[in-house]
């Protein structure tokens, strides 16, 4: 059962544009005995244009840790407590996860409101036709490790949403056009705002505009990246290799003197073959080798 004393209020704020606020996220916001924030200069701003006086406390990545279960504390005790990220959903990509889990822990209320994202803005911004996204939150800061992600998530049908920092951009764009030279890119930048921009085109044409823009000076704003689904014939060159590799694995057991079923379940299980897939290369192999 879920206690009623106090509640935990996850409260969406606008990318930018302060049109974009909520009525319920205002009345909860006045209703708060205090809020929380991700940085109460941030929310501050936000509060002083609504004209709303309330207690801020500072609860960032590096607090979160340390002062989650006192916040959820004072929750349990009867406070209402709002909080707030920098912008947008609190929970995605930012400390408010936690505090949401904390809460669930000791069983105290949460009401988390609906409101702006930046993830889902994107993705409908960019044009991208797949029905569906994956959003990978922030990109790895090492070249191997952003390659290494994008490389996992290439058979995915499904757009790839991705945050990134305005001074990182062109290292994850270099990444992107190099592991997928043929898929169109969008950049979406400084969504809601008066400067919102959305660079669209294949990965290295996009690339090319953020680096004449870099060494113009300099690249400003929240980013968003969004890296459309494989095209038909991309996915056709994976299913090729994927029936390649494991053909060579079927293969290479058979000569070891595996039979068709243990090869057919291997080819499963290790290498994500359909079933019937898996069978027809093992039969093939096991006939091959005895053919030898």
């Amino acid at each position: 059962m879920v206690s009623d004393e106090g509640r935990l209020v996850i409260c969406p704020t606008p990318l930018g544009n302060l049109g974009d606020i909520t009525l319920r996220a205002i009345e909860r916001l006045k209703e708060a005995d205090a809020v929380c924030a991700e940085d109460t200069r941030v929310t501050g701003r936000l509060l002083a244009a609504l004209g709303i006086e309330k207690p801020l406390e500072r609860l960032d990545e590096n607090r979160i840790a340390r002062d989650a279960a006192d916040v959820i504390a004072r929750v349990a005790a009867g406070e209402t407590i709002a909080y707030c990220s920098d912008a947008g959903m609190p929970g995605v990509s930012d400390p408010g996860l936690r505090l949401v889990r904390a809460a669930h822990e000791a069983n105290v209320s949460v009401e988390v409101l609906p409101g702006p994202t930046a993830v889902a803005t994107a993705y409908v911004a960019s044009g991208a036709t797949d029905p569906r996204f994956y959003f990978g939150g922030f990109f790895p800061r090492k070249d191997a490790e952003r390659a290494s992600v994008l490389e996992n998530l290439r058979a995915l049908p499904a757009a790839l949403v991705f945050y990134e920092s305005p001074h990182r951009v062109i290292d994850s764009l270099r990444v992107v056009a190099r592991v997928f030279p043929y898929r169109q890119v969008a950049v979406c930048r400084e969504l809601t705002k008066l400067h919102e921009e959305i660079a669209r085109g294949l990965s290295a044409e996009v690339l090319a505009r953020f680096e004449r823009r870099a060494s113009e000076g300099g690249i400003k704003g929240e980013i968003v990246v969004v890296i459309e689904g494989p095209a038909d014939d991309e996915r056709s060159e994976q299913v090729q290799s994927a029936r390649g590799s494991a053909a060579d694995r079927a293969a290479s057991m058979a000569r070891e003197g595996a039979r068709a079923k243990e090869i057919a379940r291997t080819l499963v299980c290790e290498l994500g073959v359909s079933r019937n897939t898996a069978y027809d290369l093992a039969l093939e192999a096991t006939k091959r080798e005895r053919e030898l």
